[in-house]
């Protein structure tokens, strides 16, 4: 695939973002979608697209459900010297960017139902994917350093619908032992070292809509039908991963930030690491 100036695709591929997740279990944003949840002074969904806008692919179609008017009234009043360098001349008159976010990203707004699954928000922007040979997809709750050109590529080179990210889960137990009484006799650690779970960051050809039916969960019923055909792949990454579900990750991920060098920054030049 050709190669940009940054290390990403130029080849035109349209990104469907799913907005629709309510996020209830991170708190202060009960009336908020869960992307529009801050991460630093953006909001999760932002560190997304900026993910992909680094490597090329700046089409976005956002999937709206919960509270949709917000992801719309923050675009429309986006102010890009919040988050990048300017000048300011003239007693504050004048102010002149330095670098831009998204003055070149193509974003289309799509309402697909506050209480529709993920199957049904893909369906319901199939006719804006119409002459798109492959589109890829995101839940938009989660942060990599996952190096996008190498998923493309392992993709293309296979005979696959649909491919997404596997990872390592960040959960960890502990297992105890009961005896009598209630007495706990042992206690102890336990991680899922082999346990590999889908992470989304989903690439997609066409086809993927001739094995979905209305209503459906997209990976219930037809990720079980890309199975039986060995049609679907994962991509396993074991560098950086993490979802943004509850305030401890919320927590967790404003401390990395903070830190600097966020190994999701990857427009940073931050280096990212590939299973």
């Amino acid at each position: 695939m050709a190669v940009g100036a940054r290390g990403g695709g130029t080849d035109e591929m349209k990104v469907v973002l799913f907005c629709g997740g309510l996020g209830l279990r991170i708190r202060d944003s009960d009336h908020v979608p869960k992307p529009m949840v801050t991460l630093g002074y953006r909001p999760l969904i932002w560190h997304v697209m900026k993910y992909y806008a680094h490597y090329g692919y700046k089409d976005f179609i956002l999937c709206l459900g919960y509270r949709g008017d917000v992801l719309k009234q923050y675009f429309l009043d986006y102010n890009e010297a919040l988050s990048n360098n300017f000048v300011l001349t003239d007693g504050g008159k004048n102010l002149e960017l330095m670098s831009s976010d998204i003055h070149d990203w193509r974003i289309t707004f799509v309402d697909t139902g506050s209480n529709a699954n993920i199957g049904q928000r893909l369906k319901a922007v199939q006719p804006l994917l119409a002459g798109e040979s492959e589109f890829m997809a995101n839940y938009s709750d989660g942060l990599t350093d996952l190096s996008l050109p190498l998923h493309l590529e392992r993709f293309r080179k296979q005979d696959a619908v649909a491919s997404f990210l596997s990872v390592k889960p960040n959960l960890t137990y502990h297992t105890v032992t009961v005896g009598e009484n209630g007495h706990v006799t042992a206690i102890q650690e336990l991680r899922h070292t082999s346990l590999r779970i889908n992470a989304g960051y989903f690439i997609f050809k066409k086809e993927i809509f001739d094995y979905m039916q209305p209503g459906e969960e997209l990976v219930v019923e037809p990720f079980q039908r890309l199975v039986q055909c060995q049609r679907l792949m994962a991509y396993e990454h074991d560098g950086f991963f993490m979802a943004m579900d509850t305030f401890k990750d919320r927590q967790v991920l404003e401390d990395i930030l903070a830190k600097g060098n966020a190994p999701w920054e990857v427009w940073n030049g931050v280096t990212t690491r590939n299973a």
